[in-house]
């Protein structure tokens, strides 16, 4: 089976890092895959491609020029025609569909997002009939995907978009004397939820706490809001709070902190706090996405709920008042994260994704019929 897999980017992080390891699956059972991405982005999810012998072409152009990236990807199309093309996001998905439909081939889409802008959403759902397979990256994205799409159980898959890395580099267990080091990975944006976190630690300082422990907070990645949420903590008086910018190896990073922090407000599976968990990590985390199932509240990490600054600061609170926790919270974290995520975990579902596309009589891929499964989504509904 020749697979053209449709990005929207080849950005650094985000729904572009899993690509070589949903590849390399793909190819174990027999596919040729190509990446197509529509726009560069910052380029930085490319070298990661590359390093994976994956073959990937990169558009030129930007964001919005639709018409001219739907053109592009239907001479890629016509040149080097696939049995089946594999959509990411929802320009990939959206473009995909309609070349899928001209050139008469069935397409798969993932869905990765608990949060689709309303626009999206409207045209994802008007066009759902033309993806042969949704496939969530979590069961609760999935069924978010069957509520607000209107896609039957049918058609519809769920592949965790994680698979444990067992050689990846584990994080110290805070001990007396060091100084507590928080952290959070991920786009200056606000789903992301910082300034959530600001107005956090800005609660604390009002009411007067002091951690009994000296404590940094450090965020690492860059984006839009940066000047915002720089000035927000200036006037709030965090000096403990840093924006550190993008990292070049976020594990690495990771496994310099004692304890991690997602505070979003809204997630799918979000990889950033399922690799803080693989470091050893104990978390702090927003009740959005897959998230409230991958924590464990008092045993992993916490679990508050979504844009809410005083139940992350009492959460913080918690964490900076007993740091001697931190190590046994963190070992509990790991062992559950690859319990849930480990290598063939990941392997299967992605396989059980494959043995759903039969072949049709005219010899391309069609959905066989899946169990629908009963699990609830969590999160908001966008």
């Amino acid at each position: 089976m020749k697979i053209a897999y449709v990005i929207n980017s080849v950005e650094g992080g985000g729904a572009a890092s899993p690509v070589p390891a949903v590849a390399r699956v793909l190819t174990a059972h027999g596919a040729q895959v190509r990446i197509l991405a529509l726009t560069p982005r910052d380029g930085r999810g490319l070298p990661a491609m590359e390093n994976a012998g994956l073959s990937v072409s990169v558009r030129a152009g930007g964001d919005r020029d639709h018409a001219a990236a739907g053109l592009w990807l239907d001479r890629q199309i016509a040149d080097d025609p696939p049995d089946l093309i594999w959509t990411s996001l929802t320009r990939a998905t959206l473009l995909g569909q309609l070349i899928g439909a001209r050139r008469r081939l069935p397409v798969v889409s993932w869905q990765h997002a608990a949060y689709l802008k309303p626009a999206n959403r409207v045209l994802l759902r008007a066009m759902q009939r033309l993806s042969t397979l949704w496939v969530g990256d979590s069961e609760s994205v999935t069924a978010l995907t069957a509520s607000r799409l209107g896609v039957g159980w049918d058609r519809l898959a769920t592949w965790p978009l994680f698979a444990a890395d067992p050689a990846a580099p584990r994080a110290d267990p805070w001990r007396p004397g060091d100084k507590l080091r928080l952290g959070s990975l991920g786009r200056l944006h606000p789903v992301k939820g910082y300034d959530i976190l600001i107005a956090a630690l800005a609660h604390l300082r009002a009411q007067g706490f002091r951690a009994p422990t000296p404590f940094e907070m450090t965020i690492a990645g860059e984006g839009a809001q940066r000047e915002a949420l720089q000035a927000a903590a200036t006037t709030a008086g965090l000096d403990a709070l840093r924006l550190a910018g993008f990292v070049d190896s976020p594990r690495r990073w990771l496994s310099g902190l004692h304890a991690y922090l997602q505070p979003s407000r809204s997630e799918g599976l979000c990889i950033a706090a399922h690799e803080a968990m693989q470091a050893g990590l104990p978390t702090i985390v927003s009740a959005v996405g897959e998230l409230p199932y991958s924590v464990v509240p008092g045993q992993t990490g916490w679990v508050v709920p979504p844009a809410d600054p005083r139940a992350l600061a009492a959460a913080l609170k918690d964490l900076l008042s007993n740091p001697d926790r931190l190590g046994d919270m963190g070992l509990a974290a790991y062992e559950r994260l690859f319990a849930r995520f480990g290598a063939e975990a990941f392997e299967a579902a992605g396989a059980a994704v494959l043995a759903r596309l039969s072949l049709s009589p005219a010899g391309g891929p069609t959905a066989a019929p899946d169990r629908p499964r009963s699990r609830q989504a969590s999160g908001p509904r966008a």
